[in-house]
């Protein structure tokens, strides 16, 4: 009898918790757990800072376990709670609604085992008759951040969503968008076996109207690593088209989303309060290609993925990375186009646009017209964002000028600095390279530029002037000029460096030259008879730029018939020019009125005549000549003995060579 004892101990003890557990078990099974909702709306509603109710009945079943799952766990039930008309109310100071989440009917089932590590395991989460109601304000506040508690020790897992119907309003003051969405199943028809769910878009963006719609899946499981959820979608904001289709594969791995994305909509630069991604103010665009989401940690990192598309009358392809990085977020990439009009980037390079233009209320040439582009850079957004995108083209089309082609850029932003090192492209059968720095941190740019221009073709340059076309001379270049501006005129009027050009052995036109020369029997056979190439020695020109104003060095031109040398400057800051052209000819001229010119006026007017003192010597020594010694004594005056020093081109190349060469760039000084 003693040795029993201890036994009807251990039995009495196995049979009383055999009791409790089946005392709770009824408890549980038979429990009116609407009792405890006041309860959980109290505390709910303590917790989040926000009013919290379960209006409908609440329910708890309990159900085998996951027969799927492996050892005992697969034993253990698990419970699936039922609530009806639940909600969370918002704010009062929202206008998108008084409640920011209700719904008919949420039913949940829970694995109850992870509650013992503190993780809320949701196996199961589904959702009728949801209606969501969100604001964002400027300031970046919005209606579902709810009170701080601290860092929470809990963890929530919800491995498989179902949808239902619903509706939807959310208002971003920060971007003036307020957006509306009705869903509701699709049950019959050829969508109804991919998609379970359609919606309906309608709201305003910006005090324009907003429709689109477009297809769900139903089931959305978010643990499965094959899951197909399908997605299609569209939506007009304003001025932009939106849309996007494919299917939405295992979302929590990297390569968590993969769509077919088309965008499109009168300028680029409206996609900003949308995307976040400053671009340039374009011509209407459309593009078309993959949009690729990959997750790390709680940043999603996007791709779009060899994407092509056409801005304005142009053509752009290629791929484009953007990474939300601290402090800024960084774009990069490759963009290659077959034909690009400088036009549909006028704005980006500081080109005036035809909308500017007619602002000014005036026809174009008229006094105060600027001929140096006038449209500012936009800085204020320089620091939305880094980037790194290396540009192709193969013809950049500038209107009423020379096309450029196979141009190559590194673009580069880095904090509020814009580098394009190198830009480099072809132009008139030669090459131009050059390093552009523009550093907007401060109020006015400050301006960095260097370019070099190499084997350039006269005939090229000049293609609509016939007389030209015979022409076979070369030209090359250079530039090193620092300024500060918000414009390119701007930078060019308070610009300091040099400027060097040069032209080697080639030929021009004659006409040209006998019509800068005034000699008027050349002038008057050249136009019965045609015109004729003259032999070009060399050309060199050196200028150097202080504060906008470039002062001529040097500038010759040798033919084998003149040398026309040129002094005088040219400013920038006010667009005009004051120039001495003194042309000196080689050989006899019978008949010549050749004497200084001046090109002097505004660049929309410039003026180029003969200087009247010089002029008015000559003409009036003929006179005299005519009427006191004898009418043939006039043409003496008139005659050009051609005595010139000879110019040594090989020497004058080699020194404005030199010059270039030696350009360096000086520091902008204050006037």
């Amino acid at each position: 009898m003693k040795k029993s004892r201890p036994l009807k101990i251990i039995a009495g003890l196995f049979a009383t918790l055999l009791l409790v557990l089946v005392a709770i078990v009824i408890f549980v099974l038979t429990f009116d757990w609407n009792r405890a909702r006041p309860w959980i709306n109290q505390r709910v509603s303590e917790t989040i800072g926000r009013e919290f109710a379960i209006n409908g009945d609440l329910r708890v079943r309990w159900e085998q376990g996951d027969a799927a799952e492996a050892g005992w766990r697969r034993y253990v039930p698990r419970p699936r709670i039922s609530a009806n008309d639940v909600y969370i109310a918002n704010p009062e100071w929202t206008k998108a609604g008084p409640k920011l989440a209700s719904a008919g009917n949420i039913t949940v089932a829970l694995h109850p085992l992870p509650l013992l590590h503190k993780e809320v395991a949701i196996t199961d989460l589904a959702v009728e008759k949801i209606v969501l109601a969100g604001q964002r304000r400027t300031d970046g506040s919005n209606t579902w951040t709810f009170k701080d508690n601290g860092p929470s020790e809990w963890e929530v897992d919800i491995q498989r969503l179902t949808l239902g119907e619903g509706d939807l309003r959310y208002i971003d003051d920060g971007i003036k968008l307020d957006l509306r969405a009705k869903a509701t199943g699709i049950n019959e028809g050829p969508d109804a076996q991919k998609y379970g769910i359609k919606f309906d878009l309608g709201g305003s963006y910006r005090n324009a109207p907003v429709t689109g719609g477009g297809k769900v899946g139903k089931v959305l499981a978010l643990t499965d690593e094959h899951t197909n959820f399908p997605v299609q979608a569209n939506a007009h904001l304003a001025n932009n088209k939106i849309a996007v289709e494919g299917i939405l594969t295992d979302p929590r791995a990297p390569a968590g989303l993969d769509l077919k994305l088309s965008l499109g909509g009168a300028s680029m630069a409206d996609l900003y309060p949308l995307t976040g991604v400053l671009l340039p103010e374009t011509p209407p665009y459309a593009t078309s290609g993959r949009i690729i989401g990959k997750k790390s940690g709680a940043i999603w990192n996007w791709t779009y993925k060899n994407f092509t598309g056409t801005v304005g009358g142009s053509d752009l392809e290629g791929t484009l990375a953007y990474s939300p990085r601290k402090p800024r977020p960084l774009l990069t990439g490759a963009v290659t186009s077959r034909q690009l009009r400088l036009e549909d980037l006028g704005p980006t390079i500081g080109a005036e646009s035809n909308a500017d233009k007619a602002k000014r209320n005036k026809p174009q040439n008229q006094p105060g017209d600027k001929a140096l582009p006038v449209e500012q850079f936009n800085t204020a957004k320089w620091d939305a964002l880094d980037a790194d995108v290396k540009f192709t083209g193969k013809k950049l089309i500038r209107t009423h000028d020379i096309p450029l082609n196979d141009i190559q850029a590194n673009i580069k932003m880095n904090n509020k600095v814009l580098t394009l090192t190198p830009l480099n492209f072809g132009m008139a059968g030669g090459d131009i390279t050059s390093n552009i720095k523009l550093d907007g941190r401060q109020k006015q740019i400050d301006a960095q530029v260097r370019m070099a221009a190499r084997h350039l073709k006269i005939n090229q340059l000049f293609p609509k002037l016939e007389s030209m076309q015979a022409s076979v001379g070369e030209v090359s270049a250079d530039a090193a000029l620092a300024g500060k501006g918000n414009s390119v005129s701007a930078m060019l009027a308070t610009s300091s460096g040099e400027l060097g050009a040069t032209v080697s052995e080639g030929s021009v036109s004659k006409f040209i030259l006998e019509a800068a020369g005034l000699n008027i029997a050349n002038l008057v056979f050249v136009k019965l008879f045609g015109d004729k190439q003259i032999q070009l020695n060399c050309l060199a020109g050196d200028f150097v730029v202080e504060h906008g104003k470039a002062t001529a060095r040097q500038f010759v031109v040798d033919t084998q018939e003149a040398v026309i040398n040129v002094n005088g400057y040219v400013d920038l800051s006010k667009e005009t020019l004051d120039l001495d052209v003194r042309p000196q000819t080689k050989g006899v001229r019978i008949v010549s009125l050749r004497t200084p010119l001046y090109a002097k006026g505004t660049f929309t007017e410039p003026k180029v005549g003969p200087q009247a003192g010089p002029l008015a010597l000559k003409a009036g020594a003929a006179v005299a000549l005519a009427t006191v010694v004898n009418p043939l004594a006039a043409v003496v005056p008139l005659i050009n003995t051609g005595k010139v020093d000879p110019v040594d081109c090989k020497a004058l190349l080699a020194e404005a060579n030199k010059t270039r060469f030696e350009a360096r760039t000086q520091a902008v000084k204050k006037p």
